[in-house]
């Protein structure tokens, strides 16, 4: 896109608008495109223009007055101009007024008027060129639309050229025979023959051959309706070459807009070219081709199907990063509570080991005081550095005293031996209330 149907439908545009309109000035280009200035300036000139192919010419001629031939213009361009113009992924005609001049509108013709209005190559991608003073492009073949014979002629007798050892979709591209026919329309004319799109082109169009050279005509058979005497011609691959991008051009404006990016029409109109149902490979060139079926024997390795293109994509990077966002903070929501209830379960539990560390600490003071017999292991862990002789002190806290005695009374209680605790007696007393030594 766009390919000849639309590059013959913009010259016909340009044709409408500048039909009756005297342009003047010079030719102003934008300063972000690359492509060379247009050195034409003239006082009146009009614009007509005409497509070949892929390509499009502007042709622009000094319009002469009475009162021209009186005076002398310096620096004006007194001989017609012709501009050509390739418009690449993206390039396209538009006639606005001046306040309303598109943004990436790259070349400008200003008519000679007040308000003025402007004439403008649009080109968002810049992928399109232009030529002063140019010509067709040498390498091009006939136009398939409007030099059919010529067209069919180049091909078939330039079989033996290498371009023709290629799969049948890549050699449909190629301009050198198959000007004006680019991607959407090789699929359609492919399908329409159910010819696989990796299959070797010279294979195809052999066929084609022989048929003209045994019976010297184009192939007749009767309408299949079954009205006698009607007869219409078998169609081949380049009849469709020619009679496919027909078919676009009758759609009109209809089926091309790229001012309003619209293409409802001409999408209504495929049969293949991002159809649902149908498959898709790219091609050695990394060309995606649309087909049904087997797609051939020459297919690349590795080659991978392509997306749908007339989706309406959303923004996902934008509404993913979004949901991203809020994800994150919920969990973030979500997982500060928690920790909370961990932070009380671990001071919980921290609380409950120093009781119970504290009721062993009492229990290992009154295994001391009963001096009954205790392990080695459990004595080191419990008393650590603390030497046997140093008892630990006590009495200063006469709270933690009368604990210690409930604690001492209870576990007197529990001990059957009555030596063991009449002993601890004395000793109580004096670590309890004298905070001495014990004997």
């Amino acid at each position: 896109m766009p390919e000849g149907p639309e590059l013959h439908l913009a010259s016909l545009f340009v044709n409408r608008m500048c039909e009756g309109l005297v342009f003047t000035g010079a030719v102003e280009k934008s300063e972000v495109n690359k492509n060379p200035e247009v050195p034409f300036c003239c006082d009146a000139y009009i614009i007509k223009a005409q497509s070949r192919g892929k390509e499009v010419i502007l042709t622009l001629t000094p319009f002469k007055n009475d009162g021209d031939s009186k005076r002398k213009v310096g620096k004006q361009t007194q001989h017609p101009m012709d501009v050509v113009f390739r418009f690449g992924m993206s390039g396209f005609f538009r006639f606005t007024s001046e306040d309303d001049l598109p943004k990436h509108a790259h070349l400008r013709f200003y008519t000679n008027e007040r308000p003025r209005r402007v004439l403008s190559f649009e080109d968002t991608r810049r992928f399109g060129s232009w030529q002063a003073n140019g010509t067709w492009q040498k390498d091009r073949g006939p136009c398939v639309m409007f030099e059919y014979e010529s067209f069919r002629e180049n091909v078939l007798s330039n079989l033996s050229d290498k371009a023709f050892d290629k799969p049948i979709c890549e050699a449909l591209l190629n301009q050198k025979y198959f000007n004006g026919i680019g991607n959407y329309l090789r699929a359609e004319i492919l399908f329409r023959l159910q010819i696989p799109p990796f299959v070797k082109a010279r294979t195809v169009l052999e066929g084609i051959e022989l048929k003209n050279e045994d019976k010297k005509e184009i192939k007749k058979t009767t309408d299949t309706a079954g009205k006698k005497g009607v007869k219409v011609e078998t169609p081949d691959l380049l009849s469709l070459c020619h009679t496919v991008p027909l078919e676009v051009v009758k759609l009109g404006e209809n089926g091309y807009k790229p001012a309003k990016a619209e293409y409802s029409v001409l999408q209504a109109w495929m049969q293949c070219y991002c159809v649902d149902g149908m498959n898709s490979l790219s091609d050695h060139n990394g060309r995606t081709i649309w087909f049904k079926g087997d797609p051939g024997p020459m297919v690349p390795k590795g080659a991978k199907s392509r997306k749908h293109k007339w989706k309406i994509q959303k923004d996902h990077d934008y509404t993913d990063s979004k949901k991203a966002k809020k994800t994150h903070t919920e969990s973030i929501a979500i997982e500060k509570p928690a920790k909370k209830k961990d932070n009380i379960k671990v001071k919980k539990e921290s609380a409950t080991s120093k009781a119970q560390g504290g009721s062993k600490k009492q229990k290992k003071d009154t295994k001391r005081v009963s001096k009954e017999p205790a392990d080695e292991n459990t004595k080191s862990k419990k008393q650590g550095k603390r030497s046997s002789k140093v008892p630990p002190r006590t009495g200063t806290n006469k709270i933690k005293g009368q604990h210690v005695e409930e604690v001492i009374k209870t576990k007197r209680n529990s001990v059957t031996c009555k030596e063991s605790a009449t002993k601890a007696k004395p000793q109580r007393r004096s670590s309890g209330t004298r905070g001495g030594r014990s004997r």
